[in-house]
């Protein structure tokens, strides 16, 4: 790549990732949080060091919060917005080293939803939000069913398997794929994609990570112009053929939109499976429980995503000088919300550090968000999980962990990349 492109680099993550693992070994648990990667494997020890030192923590970076009311608060304040480091609150020489080395529509760069405000994200949510309805999730119901059928279908009794690519992965990029007009046939693309391009969400990435990422954005790129021009030809029924021919986004923002829709789509329900087949598995009882009656597999859902969020955090930046918990925000400053940490927040979870599936109140967490920017496809994330979980202990009763789960290398996305498991013998479909 291009030298503009190291330059960017440097800017947008280098110097933070410098910073960071600095301040890690001073001991701030900041640094650590974010330039550590045993911090990666188990946040919470820094999480709650920076909990300790009240509910807004100032740092060399960045303010960063774990609390929970003051997380969700920030959350649906208008006066906060999506942080991206290209604003009018970034110094001007910076910004131009931005736009010097520009990428192609992506899932986490201008005009894509996750980095708006109104009107802007207002007007493309709105274009999008009838895929996402509980009336259109529905409808969905019965797609996700024999897509999840077919691969337990495929998976060897008594044998063994690699539980994120022959299972968890595949049912969300099916039914993503399929919303999105993808033909079957370059499902492994976007699995590729998806993995190279997801990283751009942390704080502090390599410079090898980061061009791999942006060289994947690229690739993304051409293969949605070629899709875009199809779909103008032949349409489909989909939801991108819908937003295609309504002509209300132009190019850059369809495939920002697509990119997104992808990501999103597939990487929380990834994350949120294979997390719930390793937080239950050591839980015999509460699995035992959940095969007995499986009408509590929605709230085993909600406990996994409090307990484990495949995201654990976001950030939002003052669009004014803001008082807040006692101190002054000015304009632009930027705070880190580890929703992580506001999950397991003692003043609103009971004993927050145990894993309960009985927990009366797991749905109030804020791994999906909260405000204009709630996840759009939280719904069907939940579908998906809920369904794919079900039944995939009905149908493997006996399946216990075959070697150690591997994490993926990331922070904001927490999941895993392998999940050997040994299934056991096929019990008779009963769902």
């Amino acid at each position: 790549m291009k030298p503009r492109y190291f330059i960017r680099w440097m800017v947008e993550q280098g110097s933070s990732r410098f910073l960071m693992r600095y301040q890690a070994l001073r001991g701030d648990p900041f640094g650590k949080l974010f330039g550590t990667a045993a911090a990666r494997h188990n946040p919470y020890p820094h999480i709650e060091a920076l909990r300790q030192r009240g509910r807004l923590v100032p740092t060399p970076v960045t303010w960063v919060t774990a609390d929970y009311e003051l997380s969700r608060s920030i959350l649906r304040d208008t006066r906060f917005g999506v942080f991206i480091l290209d604003n009018p609150s970034t110094p001007e020489p910076l910004r131009r080293v931005i736009r010097k080395a520009p990428l192609p529509a992506n899932p986490v760069e201008p005009p894509s939803m996750l980095t708006i405000d109104p009107p802007d994200h207002t007007r493309i949510r709105k274009s999008v939000s009838a895929a996402f309805t509980p009336r259109a999730v529905g409808r969905l119901r019965d797609r996700v069913e024999s897509v999840t059928v077919e691969l337990l279908d495929a998976l060897p009794s008594n044998g063994s398997a690699d539980l994120i690519a022959s299972y968890a992965a595949q049912i969300p990029i099916a039914i993503i794929s399929e919303m999105l007009g993808f033909p079957d046939s370059d499902r492994e693309h976007f699995l590729r994609w998806g993995d190279k391009v997801s990283p751009l969400l942390d704080l502090g990435l390599s410079w090898g990570a980061w061009r791999t990422a942006a060289m994947a954005t690229q690739q993304m790129d051409r293969y949605l112009d070629g899709h875009i021009d199809r779909l103008r030809r032949e349409p489909g029924d989909d939801i991108l053929s819908s937003l295609v021919t309504a002509g209300n986004l132009d190019d850059r923002e369809l495939k920002a939109t697509a990119t997104l829709l992808m990501g999103a789509g597939f990487e929380t329900t990834v994350n949120l499976i294979g997390n719930a087949v390793v937080q239950l598995l050591p839980r015999p009882r509460q699995l035992e429980q959940l095969v007995d009656d499986p009408e509590l597999w929605p709230q085993a859902v909600e406990e996994v995503l409090r307990f484990d969020p495949p995201v654990q955090t976001t950030a939002r930046q003052a669009l004014c000088d803001i008082d807040i918990d006692g101190r002054t925000m000015r304009r632009g400053t930027a705070v880190v919300l580890s929703l992580a940490g506001a999950n397991r927040d003692p003043k609103m979870f009971d004993d927050p550090n145990s894993f309960d599936i009985n927990r009366p109140n797991a749905q109030q967490h804020l791994t999906f968000s909260s405000g204009i920017h709630t996840c759009l496809g939280a719904s069907l994330a939940r579908m998906e999980a809920t369904y794919a979980l079900r039944s995939l202990f009905e149908r493997f009763p006996d399946l216990r962990l075959a070697g150690t789960p591997e994490l993926r290398p990331l922070f904001t996305l927490h999941g895993y990349s392998h999940l050997p498991v040994h299934l056991g013998p096929r019990a008779r479909a009963t769902v």
